[in-house]
């Protein structure tokens, strides 16, 4: 009996780089996994030997794939997907509007034709994007940091108009096991970015180790080629100035229990911007350097138990105060900002 609840899983190959946005926008928006998506010179032995349902190509080398997948599948029964997908139409470009938008009702509809699963389109597929982000919450984390932030999502509500954005000092090798850690038990989807991509509503989107990210106003997440600046892997204080400089006052960040003092050192520029700091209180931190940096700044607006943290988000979204009904005070941006558009 097939499972129809679980999110399907893509490993997706193409040669154009807005060819590979395209695909993974439309697959995230949808509800589904990405394991990866890469160029063919990405490709390894690693893909071949990993599960994916789908593997969409569209690259010369097409068959070349397939033959060589067929191989594997002999090995391996268990890596079997359950169908591969070549004959794309170029994608317009993501911010191109009903021509977009219409390529990727086609896609669904290949897909759902492919595994013969009409309940894709009229479930899944009228879902997607119906609540757009407010705000964009950075999520700061180190030692100690993945059990505080699960605590986190396990008492907030995937269903508010929040973007979150994990950035976890962590393992390369082992980053991949975060989203299953995190989401045990509650109803939040977690990903790390591994390609450029929007941000949605109800998802926490988790940043990679060995390449850094920057955001622009249009709520859009750019991989970059190179690593991040400083000693920290991600840098929690790079992500800080990027978001506050793009998101101004529809930006916050909460700094949780860790070694080190990543992000202390922009708070005044954070301030500035017209964002707001939150931190875990230390009584609740595993490790409390990193939130007692931050808080020693005197710039902290907030600081709870990751449960009140959650609370506290809840009531910012609803109310505009703090559980305890005092208010949440948004700072004017000084950059002018504009709230996001993401009609893409």
């Amino acid at each position: 009996m097939q499972d129809t609840d679980q999110p399907l899983r893509f490993i997706v190959i193409a040669e154009s780089q807005q060819q590979r946005m395209a695909f993974s926008d439309t697959i995230l928006a949808w509800g589904m996994e990405v394991v990866d998506c890469i160029s063919v010179n990405q490709l390894s032995q690693k893909h071949f030997s990993t599960y994916a349902d789908v593997w969409l190509v569209d690259t010369e080398r097409d068959f070349e794939i397939i033959q060589y997948l067929e191989e594997q599948i002999d090995i391996d029964a268990k890596i079997k997907p359950k169908t591969v997908l070549i004959g794309f139409t170029p994608s317009p470009y993501i911010n191109a509007g009903q021509p977009y938008e219409k390529w990727q009702r086609k896609l669904k509809r290949k897909i759902a034709n492919s595994l013969n699963r009409d309940d894709l389109i009229q479930h899944r597929g009228k879902s997607a994007d119906v609540l757009t982000w407010k705000y964009v919450v950075l999520l700061g984390a180190s030692m100690g940091g993945p059990m505080a932030v699960k605590e986190l999502l396990d008492h907030l509500p995937n269903n508010l108009p929040l973007a979150l954005i994990l950035a976890q000092h962590f393992n390369a090798e082992t980053l991949s096991t975060l989203p299953r850690i995190l989401t045990r038990q509650n109803n939040w989807r977690c990903d790390v970015i591994y390609n450029t991509q929007k941000l949605l509503a109800g998802r926490c989107l988790i940043v990679p180790v060995e390449k850094s990210v920057v955001f622009d106003s249009n709520g859009r997440i750019i991989l970059q080629k190179q690593g991040w600046q400083g000693a920290y892997q991600p840098s929690i204080s790079q992500l800080l100035t990027s978001c506050s400089n793009a998101f101004g006052n529809h930006f916050m960040s909460i700094i949780f229990s860790g070694m080190g003092d990543d992000g202390s050192d922009v708070a005044t520029l954070v301030k500035r911007n017209g964002s707001l700091i939150w931190a875990q209180s230390l009584e609740s931190s595993e490790c409390q350097s990193q939130p007692q940096h931050m808080i020693n700044t005197g710039l902290v607006d907030y600081i709870a138990s990751p449960k009140q943290l959650a609370e506290a988000l809840v009531s910012l979204c609803k109310r505009r105060c703090l559980p305890d009904g005092r208010p949440i005070l948004l700072a004017p941006n000084p950059h002018s900002y504009q709230a996001p558009n993401l009609n893409f």
